[in-house]
C-alpha cells in the first residue's frame, strides 16, 4: 500500500528483479549440488519401466487366461444365484399357502354347509375362521374380502335360519289339528283305561296317573340338538288302524328348527330378540286358533277341530317350555292360557246357546269334558271349564223341556181319554211295567177289564222317567258329587213337573171343544199320577244312591203339579157347565104381560134339566176304583152339581129382576114359577148322590122367595 501510495514504483520494481535474481542463483547452484544423484535416479528408472512393462504383459495375459477360464463358473454361479432366489420364493409360497389354504377350506365349507341349510354348524364355522385362521393371513386382499363379507354372512345365517323357524311356524299352525287331535285320542285311552282299572280293583296296582301315562305313552322326541344336520319341519303320521296304539302328540312334530334357531340367535347375541319374536308370533296363533268359526255351533265336527286346535297349540307350548331353557316360562304359559280360557268360555257361551238339539249339547258337554281332561294332563288349570258346564247343563236342561214339552204334547193330543182296556195278561203286566198301579179288585176281574186311566199315565211317566236318564247323561266325568247329580236331577225334573208338563196339562184343559168326559178323565189321570210320585222319588234314590232324608235334598213337586191341573179340570168343568147353562138361557123368551101361564114349564128350560140330567149321569157311571169314585162321583159331581144349581138359580133371578122388566102380569109370574118348580123338582130327584137332606134345594131358596 505504501509503495502504490507513493510515487517509488520504479524502485520497488528494481528491488524485486535484484531479489529474483539472487533466488535464480540459489536454486542454480542447489541443482548442480544434486544432479549426479537425478541422473542416477533417472538411469534406475528407466530400468524399472522396461521390467513393468514385462510385469503388464505378463499380468495381461494372465488376466485373459483367468477371464477365459472363469466365464463358465460365472454362468454356473448366476444359474445358482436364481435357483437359489427360487427356492426361496417357493418356500416362502409353500409356507403362505400353507397359512392360506385352510382358510380357503373353511369359507369352502361354510359356504357349502350354508348351501345345505347347517346353519348351526355354518355359524361355528364362521367364527372358527374369523378368530382363529384370518387373523394369521389379514393381509391379503381376499382375506380382506373375506372379513368384510363376515358380518354379512352372518346375517344372512341369522335370516336363513329366521326363515326355517317361520316354516316351522307356519306348518305347527295348520298341523294344530292333528296334535290336537292326537293328544285328545290319548288322553281318551287314559280315561278308557282308568274306567277299566276302577271297574277291576284287584288290578288297581298297575294304574297310573294322568301325567305318568302320557309320560309314558309318548315316544321320546328324537334327538334335536343344535348340531343336527337337517330340518324336516312337521312329520307326516299315516293314518292307523284303530287297534293300533296311538303315537305321542309331540311325536309328530319336530322341534329341531325351533332349537337350532334358539342356539344360532343365543350365539349371535340376540337371544332376547328371538325370544320376543317367537312370543310376539305365537300370541298371534293364539288369537287366530281361539277365533271360533261363525257356523260351528252347527256340528260336533265344528267344536271338535276347534278343541284340537287349542289343544294342539299348548301341547307344543308345553313341550317347549320343558325342552328349552327360558324359550317360554311359566308365566307366558300361564298368560296365554288365562286369554285361550277367557275366549273358549265366551266362544262355548255365545256358540251353546245356539243349540236346540239336546243330543248335540250331551255330545258337546263329552267333548268339553274330554278337552278339559287332555289339558289337565299337561298341567293347565280346567276349573273354570267345569263350572261353565254347570252353566250348559242349565241349557241342556232347557233343551230337554222344549223337546219333552213337544212329546207331552204329542201324548196329550194323540190320546182318546179313554180308560185303557186290557184283553189278556201280557198286556196288563206290560201296562203295570210302565206304571207302578196296584189294585186288588182290578186284577181279580176277568178279561177283558180296563184301567181307570187313559194311555197317556204310563206313557207320560215313562217319559219323566227318560228325562231323569238324559239329566243323568249330562252329570257323568263332571266330577260332581252324589249329592249334586242327585240335586240336579231333582231341580230339572221338578221344572218338568211345574212348568212343561203342567203347561201341557193346562193347554188341553183350556182348549176348546174339550168335553166333560175328557176332563173327567183327566182329572182321574192326574190323581194317579200324583200317587206315582214316591216311585218317582224312589227312582231317583235309586239311581243316585242319595237318600230322599239327606239334608238339602229337593222335595219333587209333582204333586203340586198335578193338583193344580186336577183343580184346573174342576174349575173348566164348572165354568164349562155355566156356560152350558148360559147358552140354554139365551133361549129364554118370557113374555112378562102374558095374561094366562102355560100348562107346563118352558121347553128352554126342560131342554137344560135333561142336559143337566144326563151330564151328570156320566160323572155317576165312571169306570175306575171305589175311591176314585168316592172323589170324582162325590166330590167332584157335588160340587159341579151345587155350582150348576147355584148359577141357574141367579141367571134366573138376574133375569125377573132385570131393569127392563118394569112391569109383569101375574100369568107370566105363574109362568115362571112352573119354571122354578121344574128346577125344583130336578135338586129333590137327587142327580148327583151323596147330599144330605135338602141341601140341593137350598140353591134355589132365595129364589122361590122373590
Amino acid at each position: 500500500r505504501s509503495v502504490y501510495d507513493g510515487e517509488e514504483h520504479g524502485r520497488f520494481m528494481e528491488k524485486l528483479e535484484a531479489r529474483i535474481r539472487n533466488h535464480d542463483r540459489e536454486i542454480e547452484k542447489m541443482c548442480n549440488f544434486h544432479y549426479q544423484g537425478f541422473v542416477d535416479s533417472i538411469t534406475e528408472l528407466l530400468k524399472v519401466r522396461g521390467e513393468a512393462q514385462k510385469l503388464k504383459n505378463q499380468v495381461t495375459d494372465t488376466n485373459r487366461k483367468l477371464q477365459n477360464e472363469g466365464k463358465e463358473l460365472i454362468l454356473a454361479m448366476e444359474e445358482l444365484k436364481q435357483c437359489r432366489l427360487q427356492q426361496r420364493n417357493i418356500s416362502a409360497t409353500v409356507d403362505k399357502l400353507t397359512l392360506c389354504l385352510p382358510v380357503l377350506e373353511m369359507y369352502s365349507k361354510l359356504r357349502e354347509q350354508m348351501k345345505s341349510k347347517r346353519h348351526y354348524p355354518a355359524l361355528k364355522t364362521l367364527e372358527h375362521l374369523e378368530h382363529t385362521f384370518l387373523p394369521q393371513v389379514s393381509h391379503y386382499r381376499f382375506c380382506k374380502v373375506m372379513v368384510d363379507n363376515i358380518p354379512r354372512l352372518r346375517e344372512e345365517i341369522k335370516e336363513l335360519s329366521m326363515s326355517d323357524l317361520k316354516d316351522f311356524l307356519e306348518s305347527i299352525r295348520k298341523h294344530s289339528d292333528k296334535i290336537g287331535e292326537t293328544a285328545m285320542k290319548q288322553a281318551q285311552q287314559q280315561r278308557n283305561l282308568d274306567n277299566i282299572v276302577s271297574q277291576q280293583p284287584r288290578i288297581s296296582g298297575g294304574k297310573k296317573s294322568k301325567k305318568e301315562f302320557s309320560a309314558s305313552s309318548e315316544l321320546e322326541v328324537k334327538n334335536t340338538s343344535p348340531m343336527s344336520e337337517q330340518d324336516s319341519g312337521i312329520l307326516d303320521v299315516e293314518d292307523e288302524d284303530e287297534e293300533e296304539e296311538v303315537p305321542g302328540a309331540q311325536d309328530l312334530v319336530d322341534f329341531s328348527p325351533v332349537y337350532r334357531c334358539l342356539h344360532i340367535y343365543s350365539v349371535l347375541g340376540a337371544r332376547e330378540t328371538f325370544e320376543s319374536y317367537y312370543r310376539k308370533q305365537r300370541r298371534k296363533q293364539a288369537r287366530l286358533v281361539l277365533q271360533p268359526p261363525s257356523n260351528m255351533h252347527e256340528t260336533l265336527d265344528g267344536y271338535r277341530k276347534y278343541f284340537n286346535q287349542i289343544v294342539g297349540f299348548f301341547v307344543v307350548e308345553d313341550h317347549i317350555l320343558h325342552t328349552t331353557q327360558g324359550l317360554v316360562n311359566r308365566a307366558y304359559i300361564d298368560e296365554l292360557w288365562e286369554m285361550a280360557l277367557s275366549k273358549t268360555i265366551a266362544a262355548l257361551r255365545t256358540h251353546s246357546s245356539y243349540c236346540s238339539d239336546p243330543s248335540l249339547v250331551l255330545d258337546l258337554k263329552n267333548l268339553i269334558v274330554l278337552f278339559a281332561d287332555t289339558l289337565q294332563g299337561y298341567g293347565f288349570p280346567v276349573n273354570q271349564l267345569f263350572d261353565m258346564l254347570l252353566e250348559i247343563q242349565e241349557q241342556y236342561s232347557e233343551t230337554l223341556l222344549k223337546k219333552w214339552a213337544g212329546v207331552f204334547r204329542s201324548i196329550l193330543d194323540s190320546d182318546n181319554y179313554s180308560p185303557i182296556p186290557v184283553s189278556n195278561e201280557d198286556v196288563y203286566k206290560k201296562i203295570v211295567g210302565q206304571f207302578p198301579f196296584q189294585d186288588a179288585e182290578l186284577e181279580k176281574q176277568p178279561f177283558p177289564k180296563k184301567f181307570p186311566f187313559s194311555e197317556f199315565v204310563p206313557k207320560v211317566y215313562s217319559q219323566i222317567k227318560e228325562f231323569i236318564y238324559a239329566c243323568l247323561k249330562f252329570s257323568e266325568d263332571l266330577h260332581l258329587s252324589s249329592t249334586e247329580v242327585d240335586d240336579m236331577i231333582r231341580k230339572s225334573t221338578n221344572l218338568l213337573l211345574t212348568r212343561t208338563l203342567s203347561n201341557c196339562l193346562q193347554n188341553v184343559i183350556k182348549r176348546k171343544n174339550v168335553g166333560l168326559t175328557e176332563l173327567v178323565q183327566i182329572i182321574i189321570n192326574t190323581t194317579h199320577l200324583e200317587k206315582s210320585c214316591k216311585f218317582l222319588e224312589e227312582f231317583i234314590t235309586n239311581i243316585t244312591n242319595v237318600l230322599p232324608e239327606t239334608v238339602h235334598t229337593t222335595k219333587l213337586y209333582g204333586t203340586t203339579t198335578f193338583k193344580d191341573a186336577r183343580h184346573a179340570a174342576e174349575e173348566e168343568i164348572y165354568t164349562n157347565l155355566n156356560q152350558k147353562i148360559d147358552q140354554f138361557l139365551q133361549l129364554a123368551d118370557y113374555d112378562w104381560m102374558a095374561l094366562e101361564p102355560g100348562s107346563r114349564a118352558s121347553d128352554y128350560l126342560v131342554d137344560l134339566i135333561g142336559f143337566l140330567r144326563s151330564t151328570f149321569a156320566v160323572f155317576t157311571h165312571l169306570p175306575g176304583e171305589v175311591d176314585v169314585h168316592s172323589t170324582m162321583s162325590g166330590k167332584v159331581a157335588q160340587t159341579a152339581c151345587m155350582s150348576a144349581c147355584k148359577h141357574l138359580s141367579t141367571s134366573l133371578l138376574q133375569l125377573l129382576l132385570e131393569a127392563e122388566v118394569r112391569q109383569l102380569t101375574l100369568g107370566a109370574l105363574h109362568q115362571f114359577n112352573l119354571d122354578v118348580e121344574e128346577c125344583e123338582q130336578f135338586a129333590r130327584s137327587g142327580p148327583v148322590p151323596g147330599f144330605q137332606g135338602d141341601t140341593l134345594q137350598l140353591a134355589f131358596i132365595d129364589l122361590r122367595q122373590v
